[in-house]
């Protein structure tokens, strides 16, 4: 019997180990979302049509600069990063 006759035994998949349970939902306190066309901005609403608050998000902004320390024969480059957030 060559090894290519040999029967093969079924193997567990390897992700089988990993599996969880779905965690448990959550309602939201939201029905509907809709683009308010002055501010292009979410406008979440219940189930009445009240607009409900959800918060405010922050924005940030960076800036990234390339620098040359050898500008002769082997330059060594590097950069630099700077962000601003609120």
């Amino acid at each position: 019997m060559t090894t290519l006759d040999t029967p093969l035994s079924p193997a567990r998949p390897w992700g089988v180990g990993r599996l969880a349970p779905y965690p448990t939902t959550v309602r939201r306190p939201h029905a509907t979302v809709t683009i308010d066309p002055e501010t292009q901005t979410g406008v979440y609403r219940d189930r009445l049509g009240q607009v409900v608050e959800t918060g405010k998000h922050g924005t940030s902004s960076g800036t990234e600069t390339s620098t040359t320390t050898n500008s002769d024969s082997a330059p060594d480059q590097g950069h630099d990063q700077d962000s601003q957030q609120d």
